[in-house]
């Protein structure tokens, strides 16, 4: 078996369940793991392995999701979402459903450093549990709540000086 044989094999459903979590969609899921793989073969010579592989790969695969949705206009507006499912995620996330708000928390999440992106990104846009991105940067679940919790106090206090 090839290395990137092995690494499809291992860490395939990893990237497949993060894109579904994103998309919600079995199909897309399908057809943007695939791509991801595909990106990931012909960049392989490029991961020096500053982080974990499984983290490369789903960055990888969130930037062809980004992709795919471009590609076939499939961005939901929030304002286009039923009224339940606005209030199903509340907290920071509720400050993702104001446009001006949400574009603010992208700068923040830009220059935030590593690895509190990373654990943002993957809790509130990739919606995995603390100990799924635990096992991804192999650390414990109480290691991601706590990273977790850290960069979203930090994205609040910013947001404060914002709205002053």
């Amino acid at each position: 078996m090839t290395e990137f044989e092995d690494i499809y094999q291992r860490y395939f459903k990893v990237v497949f369940l993060y894109i579904k979590s994103i998309s919600r969609s079995d199909e897309i899921a399908e057809e943007v793991t695939a791509e991801a793989f595909f990106k990931a073969l012909k960049a392989l010579d490029s991961f020096k392995g500053q982080c974990d592989i499984r983290i490369w790969l789903c960055e990888i695969a969130k930037n062809c999701y980004y992709t795919y949705l471009k590609k076939h206009k499939r961005e939901e507006l929030i304002d286009e979402l039923p009224e339940n499912e606005l209030y199903e995620s509340k907290s920071v996330e509720k400050k993702l459903i104001d446009k001006n708000d949400a574009y603010r928390i992208h700068q923040l999440l830009h220059k935030m450093p590593e690895p509190y992106k990373e654990v943002f990104t993957l809790r509130i846009f990739g919606e995995l549990s603390f100990q799924a991105i635990g096992k991804l940067f192999d650390k414990s679940e109480n290691w991601a709540c706590v990273t977790f919790h850290r960069a979203k106090k930090k994205i609040l206090l910013e947001m404060e000086d914002y709205h002053e």
